[in-house]
C-alpha cells in the first residue's frame, strides 16, 4: 500500500531523541502515552506507520530500558474494561506483560496506583505475589495534584513504595487512561532523589503532533478518537512565550504544566523544561514523507470515529456528545458520513437484496459485496468474494463444496442447537481450509488472506462479537451501521 510515513527514519530519531534526554539524568522515566504496541490508530493516519514501531524504536535502546505497568486501584476494584479487546484493567496489565517480554524486553513488575484497601485490588496483588511478579502500591493523596507542599513530603510521596530500578530508562505504561503514569513517574522521581539518585521526567505521545498545524487533519483525527475524554488540541502557550514557536499540544497537558513545573522544581530543584511540549519526546512529525496522503488517511479515519462512535452511543457506553464533537470535527474539513463509498455500496447491496449486506473497497477503489444467505454470512461471503477478486479467479467457481458447508451448519443448528444455519467469518475460513488441501483453486484464495489487511469495509447491521473480532485479525478497517438485522429485515 502507499506510504504517507517513513518508519525506519522514526525508529532512528525517536530511538536518539530519547538516548539524548536520558543524558541529563542518572535515570529517566519515561511516560509512555498511548498503545505501546498494535497502535492501529497510528497505523491508520499515517500509512506507512507500523503497528509495532514504538517496540521497534525501543529495540534500538533494550539493554537500557525497563518497563513498569501501572493499573488504577479503583479500575481493578470497578472491572473496568478496554473497548477495543474488551478485556479488564487488571488482566490487560498481565498481557501488557507477557507480550512486552515476547518482544524481549525487561518489565520489572506492576505497580497498582490509588491503592485504598480495596477487595478486588488486594486479590490481584496477591495473584501477581502467586505469579511471582514484583509489584508494589502507591496511594490516594489528599489534595493531589494541587496541594504540592503536602504531595512533595513524607506524608505525600513519601507515604507510597518505592519501585526498585535498575537501568537508566524507566518506560511507565499502563492499560488505559487514568491508570497513574504520571503520578508514578513523579512519585519514583521524589523517592529517587531521596536516595541520591538524580532522576528526571520526561513525556512519550505520538498524538497530538506539536509541529504540524492545529486544524491538520493528522492532529483532528486525535481529536475525534479521544471525543468521549473531551480533550482538545490548542497552541501550547508556555512554549509561544519560551520561544516565540507555535507549537500543539492539548489542553490537559496544557492546565497541569503549571502544577508539574512546581513539583518538579520542588523535587529537583529547578524544572528542565519550559514548556508542555518540551517535555515531550515526540519526532512522528519529522518522519511524515506524503503529507497529502496522511491528510486523506486522516479524514477517512475521523468518518470512520463516526460510524463506531454511533454504535457506542448505542450500546450507551458514550453520550452523543461525543458523536457532536466528531460531527462538528468533520464540518471544518467539509466532509461527511457518506464520503466513505464502501457504506453507500454496502447499503445499495442491502436495499436490492433486502438483506444484511458486507462491503469491501480493495487498494483500487473497487468495492465487491456481500449477502446474508442461509449458507454464509455476509461478511463471510464478502470476503470469499474478495479473495476470489484478489486471486483473479472466475467468480462462479465454488471455493467451499456443499458437502463441506451442509454438515457444519447442521452441526451448528442440529447438535449446538444455533438458530444461525449460516457460516461466521471463521467458521468460513476452517471450511474453506479443509477445501484447499484437496482443491488448488481454494488454496490459491487462502493465499491472498494477508491482502485483506488495511482495506476498509462496512456492515449494514451491528456485527456479533465473534465476527468483528475476526475482522480485527484480518485488518480489516470495517464500520456498521447503528441498526441490528431484525430491525431493517424482519
Amino acid at each position: 500500500m502507499k506510504k504517507a510515513f517513513d518508519n525506519d527514519k522514526y525508529i532512528k530519531l525517536q530511538s536518539e531523541k530519547i538516548l539524548e534526554r536520558i543524558s541529563h539524568f542518572d535515570k529517566l522515566y519515561l511516560e509512555f502515552g498511548g498503545k505501546m504496541f498494535d497502535d492501529s490508530h497510528a497505523s491508520r493516519v499515517l500509512p506507512g506507520f507500523l503497528p509495532d514501531s514504538k517496540l521497534r524504536m525501543l529495540k534500538n535502546i533494550k539493554d537500557k530500558t525497563e518497563i513498569i505497568i501501572t493499573v488504577n486501584a479503583n479500575d481493578i476494584e470497578n472491572g473496568k474494561m478496554r473497548m477495543d479487546n474488551e478485556t479488564s484493567y487488571d488482566m490487560e496489565s498481565l498481557r501488557l506483560k507477557s507480550e512486552l517480554e515476547k518482544f524481549g524486553f525487561y518489565v520489572s513488575g506492576i505497580i497498582i496506583t490509588q491503592f485504598d484497601q480495596q477487595p478486588k485490588a488486594i486479590k490481584f496483588q496477591k495473584y501477581l505475589d502467586n505469579l511471582k511478579i514484583k509489584s508494589c502500591k502507591t496511594y490516594d493523596i489528599k489534595g493531589y495534584p494541587n496541594n504540592i507542599d503536602h504531595i512533595i513530603s513524607d506524608e505525600g510521596f513519601g507515604q507510597n513504595e518505592r519501585f526498585e530500578t535498575s537501568r537508566p530508562l524507566v518506560v511507565v505504561t499502563g492499560p488505559g487512561p487514568g491508570s497513574g503514569k504520571m503520578a508514578t513517574c513523579l512519585s519514583q522521581m521524589y523517592l529517587d532523589h531521596e536516595v541520591g539518585i538524580n532522576a528526571g521526567y520526561a513525556k512519550f505521545e505520538t498524538f497530538p503532533i506539536w509541529n504540524l498545524p492545529l486544524k491538520h487533519p493528522v492532529n483532528m483525527a486525535y481529536e475525534a478518537a479521544t471525543a468521549n475524554l473531551d480533550d482538545v488540541n490548542m497552541i501550547d502557550p508556555y512554549h509561544l512565550e519560551a520561544y516565540g514557536e507555535l507549537s500543539v499540544n492539548y489542553n490537559r497537558d496544557v492546565e497541569a504544566f503549571p502544577i508539574l513545573k512546581k513539583m518538579l522544581e520542588k523535587i529537583m530543584g529547578t524544572c528542565p523544561y519550559k514548556s508542555p511540549t518540551d517535555m515531550g519526546v515526540n519526532m512522528v512529525g519529522f518522519c511524515i514523507e506524503d503529507e497529502d496522503l496522511a491528510k486523506k488517511a486522516s479524514k477517512e479515519e475521523i468518518i470512520r470515529r463516526y460510524y463506531n462512535t454511533l454504535i457506542d452511543v448505542r450500546y450507551a457506553k458514550e453520550s452523543y456528545s461525543s458523536v457532536e464533537k466528531i460531527k462538528m470535527l468533520m464540518s471544518q474539513l467539509e466532509i461527511s458520513p457518506d464520503d466513505r463509498e464502501v457504506a453507500l455500496k454496502a447499503r445499495e447491496k442491502s436495499k436490492a437484496t433486502r438483506n444484511e449486506a458486507f462491503a469491501i473497497e480493495l487498494e483500487d477503489g473497487k468495492i465487491i459485496t456481500g449477502k446474508h444467505s442461509d449458507l454464509l454470512s455476509a461478511p463471510a461471503a464478502c470476503i470469499l468474494n474478495v479473495l476470489k477478486k484478489l486471486g483473479n479467479l472466475d467468480d462462479k467457481i465454488l471455493l467451499i463444496s456443499p458437502h463441506i458447508i451442509e454438515p457444519v451448519s447442521k452441526l451448528k443448528t442440529e447438535s449446538l442447537g444455533e438458530d444461525e444455519t449460516s457460516l461466521s467469518i471463521n467458521e468460513m475460513l476452517i471450511a474453506l481450509s479443509i477445501s484447499a488441501t484437496t482443491n488448488p483453486i481454494s488454496h490459491m484464495a487462502i493465499e491472498q488472506i494477508n491482502k485483506l489487511e488495511g482495506l476498509d469495509a462496512h456492515s449494514t447491521v451491528i456485527l456479533d462479537d465473534s465476527q468483528k473480532s475476526m475482522l480485527r485479525k484480518l485488518g480489516l478497517n470495517f464500520t456498521q451501521d447503528p441498526v441490528s438485522f431484525s430491525e431493517d429485515y424482519e
